[in-house]
């Protein structure tokens, strides 16, 4: 299987806005930085497709996804190829 995740989510960030002259709005804001992760592994010699939506990208995230493809696949010997990303 060959395996990838990906990073959703939002950032909220402050924009000028119209107002009548003399008026200078007063805008108050705080940056809002909100993920979440799509973790995906696909098999090319059958084409299955898992995934699992996760809170972070960490080895104890990375540890959960691997433990539910070993759930998924109990009676398969799986090779997983990854990115060799730095967490």
């Amino acid at each position: 299987m060959f395996q990838d995740e990906a990073r959703f989510g939002r950032i909220s960030d402050t924009r000028y806005c119209w107002c009548r002259r003399p008026t200078r709005p007063l805008v108050h804001a705080m940056v809002t930085q909100q993920y979440t992760y799509a973790y995906g592994a696909v098999s090319p010699q059958d084409g299955a497709f898992d995934s699992l939506m996760l809170p972070h990208v960490n080895s104890d995230c990375m540890q959960i996804f691997l433990d539910e493809i070993a759930c998924r696949y109990p009676n398969d010997n799986v090779v997983m190829v990854l990115d060799g990303a730095g967490w």
